[in-house]
C-alpha cells in the first residue's frame, strides 16, 4: 500500500479526466469522429504553441520528434550549429552527426545558458550553416535558454532555428511565431499532461523550404506526407488513437485554465520548490531563473551519497524524483513540476527530501523547506 507520487520532469502525472478519456472505446482512425478529434488536437496545439504554422503529430517519443527535425532538414555533409547546455543538447549533437551533418558544436558549461553572442559569431563564421539547434528548457539541468534573443539572430540568416521544447512547451511562455522559431518539437509526457507516445512539431514557411529541398530518404517521419494527409484530418499511418483522445481532453483543460494562468501556476510552483530547497541550505544547480518553470535541479550536499537519494525516496516513501544524467549523475537531483502539478505535490516532495537527506546524514532543519514553499503558495493569485 505504498502510495506513489511522480515528481519527475517526465513522464509526468496525468489528470483523472484525461485518463478517463483514454478509456473510451477505440475510434477507427479513418472514421469521421477521429477526423474531428485530430483537427481539434491540431488547433489546440497551435494554441499551446502560439503559432499559425503547420503542426504535425506522430506516434513517437520526444526523441522521435528530434530525429524527425534532423532527417527532414539535414543532408549528409550539411553544416549545422548546435548549442548544447546539457544532456539533451548533446542529443542534438549525436543525432545530427548520425545523419551525416558537419556539426559546429558550441558546448556551454552545464548549468549555464547558451550565449546568443556566441551563436551569432558561429553563424558569422559559418554563413553556410543550414540550421541552428538548441534547447528551450534543458531537462537535465533545469536551464531555460533565451529563445527570443537567439531567434532574432538566426532570423537574419538563411539558417533555420530548431528548438527542442519538449519539457518547456506549455510550462513557460514560448510564442513560437513571435520568437521566430522555425521548427519547434515537443512530446506528450510533459506539460501536455498525457502519457508518453505522441511527438509533435511546428514547422514555419521558412523551414518548409528547407524540408522540401532536403534529399535525405525518410518514410515514417516524412513531414511532407504528414502535412499532406493532415489536410484530410488524418495521419499517413495508424495513429495512437487513444492518445489523441487524451490529448484533446488535456488541451481542453489547458484552454479552460488559459495559457497565461497555466504559465503563472508553473511559475509559482517552481518558485515554491526553489525557495524550499534553499531553505534547507541546499544549492540550486544553475541560475535561479524565474523562467525555469519545468525543472528544479539541486546540487547534492557534501557528504551525501547522491545515488541513494532517488532510490530511498522511491522505495521508502513512494516519491519518484529524477537524478542527474550523463556527467551529472550522482551530483544533482531534480524535481519536475511541469504539467499536472499542484502545491500539494511540491509539499510532499520537499518533505520527503528532508527525511531522505536526514537519513543520509545531512543536518536537516525540520519543516524549513515546506514552510518556505507554503509562504510562496499563500501569496499566489492563481489556484494551485
Amino acid at each position: 500500500m505504498l502510495k506513489r507520487f511522480l515528481i519527475t520532469p517526465g513522464p509526468t502525472p496525468v489528470p483523472p479526466e484525461v485518463l478517463l478519456a483514454g478509456a473510451e472505446p477505440i475510434v477507427h482512425h479513418r472514421a469521421p469522429r477521429f477526423v474531428e478529434i485530430f483537427n481539434e488536437c491540431i488547433e489546440g496545439l497551435k494554441y499551446v504553441y502560439q503559432t499559425s504554422n503547420d503542426v504535425l503529430v506522430f506516434a513517437a517519443s520526444g526523441t522521435g520528434a528530434m530525429e524527425a527535425a534532423v532527417v527532414n532538414v539535414v543532408n549528409p555533409g550539411d553544416k549545422v550549429i548546435v548549442a548544447s547546455v546539457g544532456n539533451f543538447g548533446e542529443r542534438w549533437v549525436k543525432l545530427t552527426k548520425k545523419w551525416g551533418a558537419e556539426v559546429v558544436a558550441l558546448d556551454f558549461e552545464w548549468g549555464t545558458k547558451a550565449d546568443p553572442a556566441a551563436i551569432a559569431q558561429a553563424l558569422a563564421d559559418n554563413p553556410d550553416a543550414k540550421a541552428v539547434y538548441v534547447q528551450f528548457s534543458e531537462t537535465s539541468t533545469g536551464v531555460v535558454n533565451d529563445i527570443e534573443a537567439i531567434g532574432k539572430i538566426v532570423a537574419k540568416t538563411p539558417a533555420i532555428f530548431v528548438v527542442d521544447a519538449i519539457s518547456g512547451l506549455g510550462a513557460t511562455d514560448l510564442p513560437t511565431d513571435a520568437w521566430q522559431v522555425d521548427v519547434c518539437v515537443a512530446g506528450s509526457q510533459k506539460a501536455l499532461m498525457i502519457p508518453p507516445g505522441l511527438a509533435c512539431v511546428a514547422v514555419s514557411d521558412k523551414a518548409w523550404k528547407v524540408v522540401e529541398a532536403c534529399g535525405n530518404p525518410r518514410f515514417y517521419f516524412d513531414w511532407t506526407s504528414h502535412r499532406d494527409k493532415a489536410k484530410d484530418g488524418q495521419t499517413p499511418f495508424t495513429p495512437a488513437v487513444s492518445l489523441f483522445v487524451m490529448l484533446n481532453k488535456a488541451i481542453e483543460m489547458i484552454r479552460e485554465e488559459t495559457l497565461p494562468t497555466v504559465f503563472e501556476r508553473h511559475r509559482v510552483l517552481s518558485r515554491g520548490c526553489k525557495e524550499g530547497v534553499k531553505a534547507l541550505g541546499l544549492e540550486l544547480f544553475g541560475p535561479d531563473d524565474p523562467a525555469a518553470n519545468s525543472v528544479t535541479a539541486v546540487k547534492v550536499p557534501a557528504g551525501v551519497d547522491g545515488g541513494k537519494i532517488g532510490k530511498l525516496a522511491r522505495d521508502r516513501y513512494g516519491v519518484w524524483l529524477a537524478g542527474g544524467q550523463g556527467r551529472l549523475k550522482g551530483q544533482i537531483f531534480r524535481f519536475g513540476h511541469c504539467g499536472y502539478f499542484g502545491a500539494s505535490d511540491i509539499v510532499v516532495g520537499l518533505s520527503v527530501v528532508e527525511m531522505v537527506l536526514a537519513e543520509l546524514g545531512y543536518d536537516v532543519k525540520w519543516g524549513a523547506s515546506v514552510g518556505a514553499a507554503e509562504q510562496v503558495f499563500l501569496k499566489s493569485e492563481v489556484a494551485l
